[in-house]
């Protein structure tokens, strides 16, 4: 219960601080963090959560197929095919550069051998602008630049589980099974499509009308359908999350709208429950064993590999060059990297433990770093936080950050 009582009263908080945050480098995500390290066994010692437990794993697979569901709202099929040159882009070329830029100080700085570095590179190679929430989440953020985003995080997490696997298979001395990867990838995107296509026609026919005030739950008895499908059947649930979300705001788009801002406030909810739970893992124990070279792998990882490794992918593309920049800067490390370096864990490979604490260190900056600069940057693209808000009231134009 003690883990609870801290959730409800670091939400209240959050809540409360929302709109100072909409203006300030202030970050709710950052709180939950911080609130969980405190908490943990680093801190207070009030709770107690192993970091191999189904508990920590299921709760940040949940967190990130309920951002990535909402997020495949806010692209449709013609989004996508309008900003489909600037997406292949990031996840064809950016993608792979990073996943091998970040696998190169890991074995040269961390002392990793190459198949672990590579799977160091292929956990950190996904992005999650869930913590850029001032630039992804207003419309008024040019379109080119947050649909880019969105559409790069919400490929990415599913495409880089294959490699994941592989790398990990190898790095265990264990066939990697490509076909059986290959299924799940296929069956995650079959799965993202046909479930909620058929609801949706399903909602064509005139005996099927949803009450107004219930109509938000029709997408949400989607996702749990999918969810449990894909956890039944062994599919990418990730890939899937997100083609589904695609596929309802492309087929009705009312639907989409309106389960928009519930869908919102769930993803916050698990976004924090599953942060307040990362930063409880958190321990000096584990910082303490880290050494200068894993730190600079991190360091290296955010300032310097994703950056680089999107500007090369932006090269001669009529992105204004501001826009390339901070599209360059937004590659948070977030619930996919968690997830999968918990399956690092779970598999019983000797350096487990290290790959999961350099992960988790990555992931600790990545959020203090993107989560507090996002509203300085929405400001430099001339996007100013509301300035009227009344005492007690959170801007209606943006979700929580």
């Amino acid at each position: 219960m003690a883990l609870v009582l801290a959730f409800g009263v670091v939400l209240l908080i959050s809540v409360s601080l929302s709109g100072v945050a909409a203006r300030t480098v202030l970050s709710t995500a950052l709180l939950f963090l911080l609130a969980g390290a405190l908490i943990g066994q680093g801190g207070l010692g009030l709770v107690d959560i192993p970091s191999d437990g189904a508990f920590v794993t299921g709760l940040a697979d949940l967190a990130l197929f309920t951002v990535l569901f909402t997020d495949g709202q806010r692209a449709g099929l013609p989004a996508l095919r309008e900003g489909w040159r600037l997406s292949g882009r990031a996840l064809g070329l950016a993608m792979p550069l990073t996943m091998v830029g970040i696998a190169l100080p890991a074995h040269f700085l961390a002392g990793m051998d190459w198949p672990t570095a590579f799977l160091v590179g292929a956990i950190l190679s996904p992005t999650d602008p869930v913590f850029a929430a001032a630039i992804v989440g207003r419309d008024d953020v040019p379109l080119r630049l947050r649909r880019l985003l969105n559409v790069e995080s919400g490929l990415n997490d599913g495409l880089a589980l294959p490699f994941v696997l592989i790398f990990l298979a190898t790095a265990a001395n264990q066939d990697a099974h490509l076909g059986e990867v290959a299924f799940e990838l296929v069956a995650g995107l079959a799965l993202g499509i046909a479930i909620p296509a058929a609801a949706v026609l399903a909602w064509r026919l005139r005996i099927l009308t949803a009450e107004p005030r219930l109509q938000a739950l029709g997408p949400l008895a989607i996702a749990v359908m999918l969810y449990a499908a894909c956890h039944l059947t062994h599919a990418n649930p990730y890939l899937a999350a997100f083609a589904a979300g695609s596929t309802i705001a492309t087929l009705d788009h009312v639907a989409a709208e309106r389960f928009e801002h519930f869908g919102d406030l769930l993803s916050e909810v698990t976004k924090f429950a599953a942060l307040l739970v990362f930063g409880a893992l958190i321990t000096p124990e584990r910082i303490g064993d880290l050494t200068a070279g894993d730190w600079l792998v991190a360091v290296l990882a955010i300032l310097l590999v994703r950056p680089a490794a999107m500007l090369l992918s932006l090269l001669r593309t009529t992105l204004p060059a501001q826009q390339r920049w901070v599209a360059a800067w937004f590659g948070p490390k977030g619930f996919a990297s968690v997830v999968y370096g918990l399956l690092v864990l779970q598999a019983g490979l000797p350096t487990g433990e290290h790959v999961f604490d350099l992960v988790a260190i990555t992931i600790a900056l990545s959020i203090v770093l993107h989560s507090s600069t996002d509203v300085p940057i929405a400001k430099a693209l001339r996007v100013e936080p509301p300035d009227n808000l009344p005492p007690g009231t959170a801007p209606v134009t943006e979700p929580p950050r």
